[in-house]
């Protein structure tokens, strides 16, 4: 069964009206996968940057009580959720740290002209406050992707909720034989679980055309071993050129597990740009069996002479 909700609906989940017109243009929706679908491939490729903008503005600060908020365009059920979401930061808070925060937010806020973004369901504000401290010191280019990155999962958080209480997919569902009534028994990730995309930070601008490799180690030792011969070991998992906006398509099956292990994502740098110092950039990491479910973002910011990435989620 197709679901269809109103524009208000998709604003509440994202403040963009830009996205939210996308959304109703693209909907009615089967799933809850498939809005989610739909909604990352619009926020990242149909939705520019006043509409990233717009939707930042959408959200108090942390810390911040949503109706005391100054932004203009933060809804009655947009405001609700946001204090679900901010009732772990808010339960580990103290004055201290509250006034801290606040200080940090009105630093953040006058450095890259909007709100500290973070998906801050289940974070406490130590937590918070950390990654605030940590993330302030990145480029603005950096520092907007990242925060893009973040209202996704916010996005997605708030989509659900739109769903909890419909039908979803078969693959989601479980059927009760003793009162016939359908209920969730998971949901399945709308995208695979190891993604990246480039920056041209020499450029400013997303890295095109890039050929991005991923492999896993498959041998009987727990894992590789520096400066050991390991070429014959690594399994490859998919293969990828990023497109316009530096992101790399599937590198592998939209799983709900992720096989434990050690796995190698390698971009071909020297192709994309002949002068640069690295033929290749290769980054090697570990996922625990205890992050299976997680997702993992790995992006690469590049120029000719230096690169530098870090776990994203």
């Amino acid at each position: 069964m197709e679901m269809k909700f109103s524009k208000n609906d998709f604003i509440a989940c994202c403040g963009s009206t830009k996205f939210a017109e996308y959304m109703i243009a693209d909907g009615p929706y089967a799933s809850y996968e498939k809005a989610v679908a739909a909604a990352n491939y619009i926020w990242f490729n149909k939705v520019d940057v006043n509409g990233w903008l717009e939707a930042f503005g959408g959200h108090p600060q942390i810390g911040q009580n949503p109706s005391s908020s100054p932004a203009h365009n933060i809804s009655s059920t947009s405001a609700q959720w946001s204090k679900g979401e901010q009732s772990t930061a808010l339960a580990t808070a103290t004055d201290s740290t509250l006034q801290e925060l606040y200080e940090w937010n009105s630093r953040y806020k006058q450095k890259f002209g909007h709100v500290f973004l973070i998906c801050a369901s289940g974070r406490s504000t130590p937590e918070i406050l950390s990654e605030l401290k940590r993330r302030f010191s990145n480029r603005p280019i950096v520092e907007f992707e990242i925060a893009a990155g973040e209202q996704m999962k916010i996005t997605e958080l708030r989509l659900q909720k739109l769903f909890s209480n419909v039908e979803v997919s078969a693959s989601t569902r479980v059927q009760s034989t003793a009162s016939d009534v359908t209920k969730v028994e998971a949901t399945t990730r709308a995208r695979p679980p190891i993604t990246t995309h480039i920056l041209d930070v020499a450029r400013g601008c997303p890295a095109s055309g890039v050929e991005v490799l991923l492999e896993m180690y498959n041998a009987i030792q727990p894992g590789p071993v520096f400066g050991g011969s390991d070429k014959d070991k690594w399994i490859t998992q998919g293969s990828s050129t990023t497109d316009k906006d530096g992101r790399s398509g599937q590198l592998m099956k939209v799983v709900n597990d992720l096989s434990p292990g050690v796995y190698r994502i390698s971009f071909n740098t020297g192709k994309y740009n002949p002068n640069c110092f690295f033929p290749y950039v290769s980054i090697v990491f570990e996922v625990k069996e205890s992050q299976k479910t997680e997702h993992f973002h790995v992006p690469l910011l590049l120029s000719p002479f230096s690169f530098s990435t870090y776990r994203g989620s």
